[in-house]
C-alpha cells in the first residue's frame, strides 16, 4: 500500500495546490477581494494563507456545523488576515432567509457557496468568487498530486493495480487519479487492468445514490447548471464530521467518467472510516483528517479483498490532509460517541423535486466533431 501525503502544506491539506494559483491570477488581474465557502475549513485555510502571501483580502463563509466543530480553523484563517463567518449568516440576504426559515440550520456547502457568490455579486465588481473543488480548473491544479505519484512510484519500481481517493466535490480524487487515468486511456498504463475507486460518506453519497442530471451547484440556485451526480441542491447533509465531503454534487468530469464505467464508487459509514483512520495513525504516525479516513478505509478494503483472493495487489491512495484541527471528532470517536448516518430515501425523493435536469431541463452532449 502506497499513499501520497498532502498534509505537509501550510494549510495541512491538498487545497493549497489550487489556492495559490487562484489567488495569484486574481492578484495579477487587480481583484480587490476574493470570497469563498469552506466546509471542514481546509479550503478556507488554504485560500486565506495564499491571500496573505499575495496581499489579497479573503472572505470565507464556513458551514456552521464545521465552524462550531473546528474552532481552530477560524483562528488559522483569521491569523492569515482573512475574515470568516458561520454559514448561514446574517451577512447576506440569502443567509438571513435561511436563518428565518430555520434558526438552527447546521448549514451546507451549497448554502455557503450561495452566500459567497452573493457577497461577490454585491461588491460592485471589486470582488471575485473562488471555488476549491468541483470545477475543472481546480481538478487540473490538483493533478500535480498524481503526476508526482507516477514519478515517485517509478523510483520505487512499482505501479498501482488500483487508485483510491475520497470524494466530496472531487478535487482530491481527481488529483491522484486523473494522471493515471490519462495513462490508461492513452494505452500507456503499465497495468492494463488498472482500476479507480472513489470512496464517499454514506451520509452524503452523491456517486452511489445520486442521479446524473443537470443541477445547481448551490442552494440558492445562483450558479450555472452542471451535469453531475447530485442529491439535489436543496439537500442538507447530516451532521457528520467529514465537513469537506458534505456536498450534494460531484465534479462533472468525475461524474462523466463514472457514467462511462471508468471508475467505481463505494459509500463508507463514518465509524468504519474512523476505524481505518485510527489504524493508519497507529501504524504511520500521521493523524488523518476525517475526510482522508474514507480513502484509508477504501485502501484497507482493497487490501483485505486482495488477501482473501490471494492477489498480489499494489494499492495507491491519497492521504489528503492531517486531522490536527479535527480533535473534537477524534475525541468523540475515542469516547465511543460517534454516530453513523445513512442517506434516507425520503430526503432523496424530496431533493430530486428541485433538480432541473429531472424537471424538463436537459441537453445532449456536444457532438464529438
Amino acid at each position: 500500500i502506497f499513499y501520497k501525503y498532502e498534509g505537509g502544506s501550510p494549510s495541512g491539506s491538498h487545497k493549497t495546490n489550487t489556492a495559490v494559483p487562484q489567488i495569484y491570477y486574481n492578484a495579477e488581474a487587480g481583484t480587490e477581494l476574493v470570497t469563498t465557502e469552506t466546509g471542514a475549513g481546509q479550503w478556507g485555510s488554504a485560500l486565506a494563507w495564499s491571500g496573505n502571501q499575495f496581499g489579497l483580502p479573503v472572505e470565507v463563509y464556513q458551514v456552521k456545523l464545521s465552524y462550531e466543530q473546528k474552532p481552530y480553523r477560524k483562528a488559522f484563517i483569521e491569523t492569515c488576515g482573512a475574515s470568516i463567518y458561520p454559514s448561514p449568516s446574517d451577512k447576506t440576504e440569502y443567509g438571513k432567509k435561511v436563518l428565518a426559515d430555520d434558526p438552527d440550520c447546521p448549514g451546507s456547502l451549497g448554502i455557503a457557496i450561495s452566500e459567497a457568490i452573493e457577497a461577490c455579486i454585491s461588491s460592485g465588481g471589486t470582488a471575485k468568487y473562488s471555488l476549491g473543488s468541483v470545477l475543472s480548473h481546480v481538478l487540473m491544479h490538483q493533478t500535480v498530486i498524481g503526476i508526482e505519484a507516477i514519478q515517485q512510484l517509478e523510483k520505487a519500481g512499482e505501479y498501482p493495480d488500483v487508485v483510491v481517493g475520497c470524494t466530496g466535490g472531487g478535487s482530491n480524487f481527481a488529483g491522484i487519479a486523473f494522471p493515471f487515468m490519462g495513462q490508461k486511456l492513452r494505452g500507456e498504463a503499465s497495468k492494463k487492468n488498472l482500476r479507480f475507486v472513489a470512496t464517499e460518506p454514506a451520509a452524503c453519497p452523491s456517486l452511489t445514490k445520486g442521479v446524473y442530471a443537470y443541477d445547481f451547484g448551490d442552494t440558492a440556485m445562483m450558479t450555472p447548471l452542471i451535469k453531475s451526480h447530485t442529491l439535489g441542491a436543496s439537500f442538507i447533509p447530516p451532521k457528520v464530521h467529514s465537513g469537506g465531503l458534505r456536498y450534494h454534487a460531484m465534479a462533472p468530469l468525475i461524474s462523466h467518467l463514472k457514467e462511462l464505467g471508468y471508475l467505481d464508487a463505494r459509500a463508507v459509514r463514518q465509524t468504519a472510516a474512523f476505524d481505518a483512520g485510527a489504524s493508519f495513525f497507529r501504524s504511520e504516525g500521521i493523524l488523518p483528517a476525517p475526510e482522508a479516513t474514507h480513502a484509508i478505509e477504501g485502501a484497507l478494503h482493497e487490501a483485505l479483498d486482495a488477501k482473501t483472493k490471494g492477489d498480489n495487489r499494489v494499492i495507491l491512495f491519497n492521504m489528503c490532509g492531517h486531522g490536527h484541527f479535527d480533535m473534537a471528532a477524534w475525541e468523540k470517536y475515542t469516547a465511543g460517541e460517534m454516530e453513523d448516518f445513512e442517506f434516507p430515501d425520503h430526503l432523496m425523493e424530496e431533493a430530486l423535486k428541485t433538480v432541473p435536469g429531472l424537471n424538463g431541463v436537459d441537453w445532449p452532449m456536444p457532438d464529438a466533431k
